[in-house]
């Protein structure tokens, strides 16, 4: 169905699955001016908005084949020097958690390599959120009172602040905004994780955080073919993921889970970071299904979602692989929430 903003009178087409199971109002912000757009679900009709824009079959036919394909991509991968030393500083800490022989001394040595890190994840530390203020005073000390997997959290917190917290203007997302919903899409994957899969937590938390990191990588490309997906888009019934696919040749998951491999990062969580907007192709892969739901989750709480949120379609099984009701939905959702709050008022 489609959905107008009130305030810029901007026009959108929702998944109509995603709201039925809904009594009452709905508010969800518009990815173009951040005002709110009123859904009342009493009075919902199937019928859609008329549009006077042009079909999708038109805009394929008249916005010319500019897809670059894997010569694009070869370029893209010749800047990620560019990009800051996050994953490194994760990863090395991530071999030094699984090996039994470490030591908290270990992991403070690999975490104080990097001074602005060490900062952040003391002030962290510090936070209301984990209920310790003022009480943490080295890295050594929060491994100590923590433990070893909340330091680990607040090290990938630590790490993907500065990376995540751009503009970016080929997405529509102001600086900040991206992080928060990271934020969100980590907290939801790890909150579902413990329900359903409790092995998967730790894991479910840091390809949350990182998921969308290939929007930061494609962001001046978007924004130099800015117009051209703005057309590709504008009749409300294609997303933008699509339109990735279609200019670009290829989309933001499917690059970033690649840049993981370059990167290190371990092959299942690559895995859910591929198939995050649809975990059907990942066979079962429950990794992929915890990080879709949480992206849902994260965007249907409208934060950080962007020009490409409205049209995020929920895969129609991802609830039953995961074994969630729409009681738990609602409950996540309040809780990831309360979480990115907080957590943004520390950082």
């Amino acid at each position: 169905m489609k959905i107008r903003c009130p305030h810029c009178e901007k026009t959108y087409t929702i998944q109509e699955e995603l709201l039925k199971t809904y009594k009452g109002e709905i508010t969800l912000p518009c990815p173009n001016c951040k005002g709110k757009i009123l859904i009342d679900m009493k009075g919902l009709s199937s019928s859609e908005t008329q549009s006077t824009k042009p079909s999708s079959d038109k805009v394929e036919e008249e916005i010319p084949n500019k897809a670059e394909g894997q010569a694009l991509k070869e370029r893209i991968f010749k800047t990620l020097k560019d990009l800051p030393p996050m994953p490194q500083v994760a990863q090395k800490a991530r071999k030094v958690l699984s090996d039994p022989n470490s030591s908290f001394t270990d992991l403070a040595k690999i975490i104080e390599t990097d001074q602005g890190i060490v900062t952040r994840v003391l002030k962290m530390a510090n936070s209301a959120y984990y209920g310790m203020s003022g009480n943490v005073s080295s890295v050594q000390h929060a491994s100590l009172v923590l433990g070893s997997k909340t330091l680990m959290e607040l090290l990938n917190l630590a790490c993907s602040s500065e990376i995540l917290g751009k503009n970016l203007q080929g997405y529509d997302l102001e600086a900040g905004d991206l992080w928060m919903h990271s934020l969100a899409v980590a907290n939801a994957s790890q909150i579902i994780a413990k329900k359903t899969h409790p092995h998967l937590e730790q894991d479910a938390f840091s390809a949350g955080l990182i998921h969308d990191v290939g929007k930061i990588i494609l962001d001046p490309y978007i924004n130099e073919r800015k117009k051209e997906f703005q057309f590709f888009v504008q009749d409300g019934k294609e997303s933008f993921l699509y339109a990735e696919k279609k200019i670009l040749g290829f989309d933001h998951a499917e690059l970033a889970s690649e840049v993981c491999e370059l990167w290190q990062i371990p092959e299942h969580i690559a895995l859910s970071i591929r198939y995050h907007h649809d975990p059907e192709p990942s066979n079962g892969d429950d990794l992929s299904y915890i990080v879709h739901m949480a992206d849902a989750i994260a965007i249907m709480s409208g934060i950080g979602a962007g020009i490409d949120g409205m049209l995020y379609r929920i895969h129609d099984k991802a609830m039953d692989h995961l074994h969630l009701s729409q009681d738990d939905i609602l409950e996540i959702m309040a809780e990831v929430a309360q979480y990115v709050e907080k957590i943004t008022q520390e950082v």
